[in-house]
């Protein structure tokens, strides 16, 4: 599974089936207070030494500095506890070019993008990006909902990133921006998706939280989330 869901595939396609990136808005500053998260449930799924509460491609994935870090042919790593309703927050930090996606209550079988869902981490300015379909975007829910801004600070800077799911609501802010806020009942009346694919994610109450990664450098840190 490619998150771009085969480069090879998407230049096939008709030039006119191709957007180019959502506007770009300013990022903000973010801070992390931890004694306030705390008092509100977040609790820490990556201790910033081991991959403890982790399954899956584990040897795709490494600890470093603090962050684990996707390593070439790195592919999905997921957390061992499942969410339902939930409020995930992380930094990340892009490659040039890079690609990968974080899942969202997804199964530990299956492409995570339609076994339950992905919201893609790309690297928006790479010109090998440049004439994705909306919904391909960083943030985008994938084949779903397509990202409505572009926040993301320059690559190799940390981006802070957020990601709410209640129900059927989901909210994704990057650098305090909002980029998705959508009722997945409205953008997907009866499954039908923006890609024409089916998403089993639409009927899941709960599942993993996971990266699903390409092979491309990609450094997650500070993860933490509460249930709702």
């Amino acid at each position: 599974m490619l998150t771009i869901h085969s480069l090879l595939t998407l230049v096939a396609l008709p030039i006119a089936a191709a957007l180019a990136p959502p506007p770009s808005i300013a990022p903000q500053v973010v801070a992390i207070d931890a004694t306030k998260e705390t008092s509100e449930g977040f609790v820490a799924i990556f201790d910033g030494k081991t991959l403890e509460k982790w399954t899956g491609d584990s040897k795709g994935y490494k600890v470093e500095e603090g962050a684990i870090v996707c390593q070439p042919g790195g592919t999905n790593l997921f957390t061992v506890s499942e969410y339902g309703d939930f409020e995930l927050r992380f930094e990340f930090q892009l490659s040039a070019g890079a690609n990968n996606g974080i899942a969202l209550r997804a199964p530990l079988e299956g492409d995570p993008a339609y076994a339950g869902f992905e919201s893609q981490i790309l690297d928006n300015s790479a010109d090998m990006y440049k004439d994705l379909k909306a919904w391909q975007y960083h943030g985008s829910l994938y084949g779903v909902a397509a990202a409505t801004a572009n926040a993301l600070k320059p690559v190799g800077e940390w981006n802070s990133e957020s990601i709410t799911m209640k129900g059927s609501i989901v909210k994704i802010q990057v650098n305090g921006v909002t980029i998705v806020d959508v009722d997945l009942a409205k953008v997907a009346p009866e499954g039908k998706t923006v890609s024409e694919n089916k998403v089993n994610g639409l009927t899941r109450a709960k599942g993993h939280i996971g990266f699903c990664g390409h092979g491309d450098r990609v450094a997650y840190r500070n993860l933490r989330v509460r249930s709702m």
